[in-house]
């Protein structure tokens, strides 16, 4: 075991110190993906340098078959250890060319989603994973110029990092393909470069400095461009005057993808967002890209133009556009807006302390104290120094490490320069360096702002009889006061009879402010006959949410209408399906529904949980037919899908769901008897799922 240690310990320093010696310059691939096979192939050609006397040179490269491998023309002998490509003869000092051709079957990083009429393949290389389906770098501080070109089906599109210079047809390929050929014009680090294949349309904008912003959608979504990407022109000009650099590459672009596996992915010039944000102006209200779409575009300078050089220093990255897309959402929302995140930041932050012990400066820190403690040290940080020394010093931060690697220190020692009487060593070691946060502590940095005090004020009294607090409750109902104080003032009512907060219920109701009236719908537990009208109302109100949450609460109070509400919402989709899935469940629910329309609805259910839908819909049709207690053979395939699946999330979702089942004899056997009917790859799963459940 200790040798096993040291050979791991060597091999750790072996990557961290090859940039060192061996720096490689540009990267030209060629690669072409196969959605059938799932598989993909290519030629690589990178040009490096020697700098220093080294024996071995390395590629990351992840399970791949590698071939004619060549340095400066010459083929030459290597090395694949099915983690690496190894290569020890054949290279000088300075100038090199290295050329191969490779191929894999990704298991993770590269994905294909969707059906091959209808597909998506996109990446996700965060941290270090673009050698899974590209051989390439997975050292962050090995900083590249990754120039591609994508052959793909010809009816689709192909995007990647930086200017797209041509797509052609070129024999004696089928004339059904495009080759497509990107470029990019300085260097980043491998887990930055990006590929989106799929079914795209795209809008475009032009800022005051003159960059161009793409952006794309899936084809069925075309009408949805302007809700999705509201203000994002705004926050990238924003962004521009408030760091104080100009954006620093030649375009940027944006791309939905189907079951992406997080919110966003700042890849250089080119995010990946969540297709869950694709929304309509209805849905915009409730749930908006606003703030990944921010997040990522700040990484653009945070992260991409300057990069940690390893995970401690992760904060850089993720606690800079973090605290920036905040900044720029203050820019749309105003200041109660940027305010009452913060506070929510250093609730969640109190929240964690007791279980979340690692400090923002550790590799094992969790990205709540990454992302939200980190925006806090930096605010921490701006107000102490003044907001003008933190724009100079992050400004020549940036100048400084431009395209290069960065750790605290340096960009501390910048803030040093700007603020010389400053307390850096003081404010490492409390913010940086010391696990938990202090709720206590950060208040002098909120209590300038008059909402918040009213906002702390509202929390406060929760223990207060209603009467002694309702004249001046409706007061401030009817103010311009911000509106997450309403809405607490009526969670902190909910138990209160319907009679004696009437009054408070109809002032919410005519703020006509979408949260507010939506919390009336969540906090009337019971309906009364003559305030029935009012209630119905919130039926026409721009939220999926709260459609929702009153279609089900008229149905349940109102059983002569049950059918009425049904008819009413037979064409909703809502947000994510969530009303569709609601008509359905009506629909099963209802005793005058036929059986005939009960037996559509569940067809309709067991449609809503395979492909080509999103796992949050999948699992959200799967939860409803077996709490309906309608575990249909599709439903059972379903659930074994779901542990196939991509995404961890709808993985462990499969898994519970599975493993439950089968602790039950009756699950047990209504499995056992599905196993003739499912395809091989289903049996292989459910025989690992029915022995470990023996």
């Amino acid at each position: 075991m200790k040798k096993l240690i040291g050979l791991l310990f060597l091999s750790q320093i072996f990557y961290a110190q090859q940039h060192k010696k061996v720096d490689f310059i540009t990267c030209d691939a060629f690669i072409k993906p196969n959605f059938e096979q799932k598989s993909i192939s290519g030629s690589v050609e990178y040009q490096f340098n020697v700098i220093n006397k080294i024996d071995t040179i390395a590629i990351d490269a992840v399970a791949m078959e590698i071939s004619d491998v060549k340095i400066n023309g010459k083929s030459v002998p290597f090395l694949n250890t099915g983690k690496a490509l190894k290569l020890y003869k054949g290279f000088k000092k300075k100038k090199n060319t290295l050329t191969f051709t490779y191929s894999a079957k990704p298991k993770q990083t590269l994905y294909f989603v969707g059906t091959p009429d209808d597909y998506q393949i996109w990446t996700q290389g965060q941290g270090k994973f673009t050698s899974h389906w590209l051989p390439s770098f997975d050292d962050m501080n090995e900083k590249v110029i990754f120039n591609l070109k994508v052959e793909y089906e010809k009816n689709f599109l192909a995007l990647s990092n930086g200017s797209l210079e041509h797509c052609d047809i070129y024999p004696p390929l089928s004339a059904l393909q495009n080759i497509c050929s990107y470029s990019m014009k300085k260097p980043m680090a491998s887990y930055l470069v990006m590929l989106a294949i799929g079914d795209f349309v795209k809008q475009t904008e032009t800022t005051s400095s003159g960059t161009i912003l793409e952006y794309y959608l899936d084809r069925k979504d075309s009408l949805k461009f302007e809700p999705t990407y509201r203000h994002t022109k705004a926050i990238f000009e924003f962004l521009e005057q408030e760091i104080g650099i100009q954006y620093p590459w030649e375009v940027y672009r944006q791309v939905p993808a189907r079951d992406f596996l997080y919110a966003g992915m700042e890849n250089t010039t080119s995010t990946i967002f969540a297709q869950d944000f694709v929304v309509d102006s209805i849905g915009y209200n409730d749930k908006r890209y606003l703030n990944v779409n921010a997040h990522e575009l700040a990484h653009q300078w945070f992260g991409d133009l300057v990069t940690a050089t390893s995970g401690v220093h992760h904060w850089l990255q993720e606690g800079f556009a973090t605290y920036y897309a905040l900044l720029a959402e203050q820019s749309i929302f105003g200041d109660d807006y940027f305010y009452y995140q913060l506070w929510d930041m250093a609730r969640q932050l109190e929240q964690a302390k007791s279980s979340d012990n690692e400090p923002v400066l550790s590799e094992k820190a969790s990205s709540l104290t990454y992302y939200k403690k980190g925006a806090w040290a930096l605010h921490a940080l701006r107000s102490d120094i003044g907001a003008a020394n933190f724009k100079k010093a992050v400004k020549t931060y940036l100048e400084k490490y431009a395209y290069k690697n960065v750790n605290t220190d340096e960009f501390l020692a910048e803030i040093k320069k700007i603020s010389p009487d400053y307390d850096i060593a003081s404010f490492k070691e409390s913010w940086l360096e010391t696990a938990g946060f202090d709720f206590n502590g950060v208040q002098k940095y909120l209590s300038g702002n008059q909402f918040l005090n009213q906002f702390n004020e509202i929390l406060s009294q929760n223990e207060v009889p209603f009467q002694d607090n309702k004249g001046y409750y409706e007061e401030l109902m009817q103010s311009n006061v911000y509106s997450p104080v309403k809405t607490a003032i009526l969670y902190q009512c909910e138990l209160v009879p319907f009679e004696e907060k009437k009054h408070l219920i109809e002032l919410a109701l005519a703020t006509n402010n979408i949260k507010v009236r939506q919390a009336v719908a969540e906090t009337i537990t019971f309906i009364p006959l003559e305030f029935k009208d009012q209630f119905t109302a919130l039926l026409n109100d721009q939220s999926y949410i709260t459609r929702e949450i009153v279609l089900f609460k008229l149905w349940k109070r109102f059983k002569e209408n049950q059918l009425d509400y049904i008819q009413l919402s037979n064409d909703w989709i809502g947000l994510n399906y969530n009303l569709k899935i609601a008509n359905l469940t009506l629909k099963l629910v209802t005793e005058n529904v036929t059986n005939d329309e009960k037996l559509a609805a569940v067809a309709e259910l067991e449609a809503l949980t395979k492909e080509p839908y999103e796992m949050i819909v999948r699992e959200s049709a799967i939860e409803t037919l077996l709490a309906l207690k309608f575990p249909s053979q599709q439903v059972l395939i379903s659930i074994i899908d779901a542990t196939m699946h991509h995404k961890w999330q709808f993985v462990k979702f499969g898994k519970d769901k599975i493993r439950r089942m089968l602790s039950d004899e009756t699950g047990r056997q209504d499995y056992v008897n599905l196993m003739p009917k499912l395809s091989e790859k289903q049996q292989q799963r459910l025989s690992q799922f029915l022995k470990e459940t023996e």
